[in-house]
């Protein structure tokens, strides 16, 4: 049974005390939304067990608190108290005060307090932030009872520096910015422009703004070309702030790392592990192998191998390699190139588990039951060698009957033992059911040039979700070991849906006559089954859309909420050290808490865990922007010599101002604008997920299947604009016209190159669970 889990808010209070029940008066609920930092009513209503009428009489309360200012909003439906910051935001360097001193402002919440920025010392950030950055801060309160707030990460570009393409027309140099959000060009000086070609890439910098006209600045840096081959990337990794390269300390480090030997380490050669990536993989960090279980009291049951490249053992605690990978926080992989976490010395070399040569490894001895459970585990430090390095689709193919000369020899012995014990772990899988979202991949094909060949699925293979399963199982084993040694560790966590998000879930399937009860508490094997019944139907695609959106982030935390995506209660990234710096935490603190060697975590490291986690959160978060980004433009690029063809699509956002429509060939998405969908206005029915013509009635709703033509495709910005050729559907005699009010037509269409052209990318590693 899927384990349902308390909202955050509510969690947070209950740190403190259970709210008393009942609707609470002015000063309890003050008190209770202080405590939680911020909530929304649907927590407030649950944590107070209100009903019915208490809970318009909530609704009303907090209106008139913040009608009178002790309430400021957070987001679309949170509350926080007025001045009141959470202990981590985002925000806008905005002035300095009488000393010179930086003050900062979240960037949501208008009223939200002035702060003090705290100096960094460490050095961490980089150069020194000015006006105009945007910050990643930690709020800490001082013994004087002030606020500060602390630097965790710069957040890209500054907000006065613009990436952008030099443009030289009529005697003016200008610089057109990259990003399609973003409005204003600069003009250049003649002298900043002598030495600039038109089509030059470059960083440049505001230096004066004039009340008429564009902005005057100057250029830091020249990146490259955008005509160039793999431009895409080199926008996306300069936009986003990517760390890129490594100092030379830490190229030292790795150049001076050495191939390991059985000192400290069990001797695991003789076990025939094998590796199963992509076949273009570079980097080998996890090898599998698995047999009968010759136990008798475990008839029927498999033992499970998973050998990991041993990281800690070559990145030692505050290294100059440590310190750079905790600042990159994770590889970041585009379709032409990956920024590597770690130098290739070591991603690619040292800590690869190639084939045939002997590598360090943490390993797990895992031992299932027949019935697919987990009944221990072990874990080792050792010394492998791989017996072999596949790919999935050589390895599918050896077990679909058709083996190559090399897995032939490997197909009774590794192949077949494998598959077997992945049927019987998925027995287990199927008793926990996890979330069973199916998402469409498509691979970007790049030839030597760097130019975009074709855009294809990525077939999901039985030898993936094999690979998969054995990750999570290991995964699982090292959170439990942590947590029996009562070590600390950075938990993977997934929270529960919002109710708000099954709210909306359950008003969309409204639409489509899908019965779903509205305060029925969020269950993986009820989403499953809503996605198993309309599999075969003309919604599945769709509802497999909206139940994604429906789900929150994964994150990283010190402190434990579970997954609730795989259903799991403790979960911990283990399996892939040379990518993530959370997996080579968790190394460290199980060499350390089963007393493995001398390299494991140090004090240092468990006194900035928490800090870590909220690093390398974020780093990934840049790392999936910057990577959506490249792909857009990739895909726009491949796309603009086909600007007026027509394709078939689907209908996969709907907003006030147009429909985002993803082509049935490639995968890309692009926009609609509203002001091209007719002769009438056209209002959003958020809750129907449709756009509704307000005189006829008729509708363009969520995953209608679309014919579209091809109107804008800019390789600049990744935007794809498309012109409707399909007609709306006939109005629904069983919906409610829409109401009257802010109409959809006011807005006439984006910025050349608007729209967004996204085409799922997957890395290496594949799903970011």
């Amino acid at each position: 049974m899927a384990k349902t889990r308390t909202p955050k808010s509510a969690r947070f209070a209950s740190k403190t005390e259970r709210p008393p029940q009942g609707l609470p008066d002015r000063e309890t609920l003050l008190k209770f939304i202080r405590e939680a930092g911020e909530s929304d009513k649907a927590d407030m209503a649950r944590a107070f067990g209100l009903k019915g009428n208490d809970r318009r009489a909530l609704r009303d309360m907090l209106k008139e608190l913040e009608t009178s200012g002790a309430l400021g909003k957070r987001g679309r439906k949170g509350f926080s108290e007025a001045g009141a910051v959470p202990p981590v935001g985002v925000v806008d360097v905005v002035e300095r005060d009488t000393d010179g001193d930086l003050l900062v402002k979240l960037v949501k919440g208008e009223d939200a307090p002035l702060v003090h920025l705290a100096p960094d010392r460490s050095g961490a950030v980089g150069s020194a932030p000015g006006l105009g950055d945007r910050l990643l801060v930690r709020f800490e309160k001082l013994e004087s009872g002030e606020l500060e707030a602390r630097v965790i990460k710069r957040l890209g570009q500054s907000a006065h520096r613009i990436l952008g393409v030099v443009r030289k027309e009529n005697k003016q140099v200008r610089v057109e910015p990259v990003d399609r959000r973003s409005k204003d060009s600069l003009v250049l000086v003649p002298a900043e422009a002598e030495n600039l070609s038109d089509g030059d890439l470059v960083l440049a910098q505001v230096t004066a703004e004039v009340r008429y006209g564009p902005k005057r600045g100057k250029v830091l840096e020249v990146v490259g070309r955008v005509d160039q081959p793999r431009a895409a990337s080199l926008i996306a990794i300069h936009s986003h702030g990517i760390p890129t390269g490594f100092s030379q300390d830490a190229e030292a480090e790795a150049e001076a790392a050495q191939p390991p030997t059985l000192k400290g380490r069990e001797d695991l050669r003789a076990v025939p592990l094998v590796t199963i990536d992509p076949p273009d993989a570079r980097d080998h960090d996890d090898a599998v192998y698995a047999e009968p279980d010759t136990d008798p009291s475990n008839e029927g049951g498999w033992i499970v191998w998973v050998a990991i490249a041993d990281v800690a053992a070559y990145v030692r605690s505050d290294s100059a390699l440590d310190r750079e990978a905790r600042d990159k926080g994770n590889s970041t992989y585009f379709p032409d190139r990956v920024e590597p976490m770690l130098p290739e010395r070591l991603s690619a070399g040292l800590c690869s588990l190639r084939q045939g040569e002997n590598r360090a490894c943490l390993a797990v001895r895992m031992v299932f039951g027949k019935d697919g459970r987990k009944r221990s585990h072990k874990f080792i430090r050792g010394l492998m060698r791989s017996a072999a390095k596949l790919s999935y689709e050589q390895a599918q193919r050896a077990i679909d009957g058709f083996p190559d000369d090399q897995t032939n020899p490997l197909l009774e012995p590794i192949l077949k033992p494998l598959w077997a014990a992945y049927e019987t772990m998925m027995k287990g899988r199927r008793a926990r059911s996890p979330l069973a979202i199916e998402s469409q991949e498509r691979k970007i094909v790049i030839n030597a040039e760097g130019e975009v060949t074709s855009i294809t699925p990525r077939a999901s293979l039985e030898a993936h979700k094999l690979i998969e399963e054995m990750m999570v199982q290991a995964n699982v084993c090292a959170a439990e070991t942590l947590e029996q040694k009562k070590t600390p560790l950075i938990y993977r966590i997934h929270d529960t849906p919002s109710q708000e998000k099954v709210q909306s879930l359950a008003e969309f399937l409204q639409t489509l006559d899908i019965a779903w009860n509205k305060g029925e508490a969020p269950r993986t094997d009820r989403f499953n089954k809503l996605l198993e019944e309309t599999r075969e139907g003309p919604n599945a695609q769709i509802i497999n859309e909206v139940v994604l959106r429906t789900q929150m982030q994964a994150i990283y935390s010190t402190e434990n909420i579970g997954h609730f995506g795989l259903n799991l209660d403790r979960y911990a990234h283990f399996t892939s050290p040379i990518r993530r710096y959370a997996d080579l935490i968790v190394h460290r603190a199980l060499i350390r808490a089963l007393g493995l060697g001398d390299d494991g975590i140090t004090d240092r490291d468990i006194s900035q865990m928490k800090d870590t986690a909220e690093r390398i959160t974020f780093a990934e978060r840049r790392s999936m922007a910057a990577e959506r980004d490249a792909t857009d433009r990739y895909v726009a690029s491949f796309l603009s010599d086909r600007v007026g063809a027509e394709f078939a699509g689907r209908i996969t956002g709907v907003t006030r101002f147009g429909l985002f429509v993803r082509l049935d060939e490639t995968g890309a998405d692009g926009l609609v604008p509203v002001s091209t969908l007719g002769d009438e206005y056209f209002v959003h029915d958020d809750k129907a997920h449709a756009l509704v013509g307000e005189r006829t009635g008729r509708r363009w709703p969520l995953g209608t299947s679309v014919q579209v033509k091809l109107k804008e495709a800019t390789p600049i910005t990744g935007g794809l604009l498309f012109e409707m050729l399909s007609d709306p559907l006939p109005v629904d005699p069983n919906a409610p016209r829409p109401r009257l009010g802010v109409r959809a037509r006011t807005f006439t269409g984006p910025k050349r190159g608007g729209g967004a052209g996204k085409v799922k990318a997957k890395s290496k590693g594949g799903k970011r669970r």
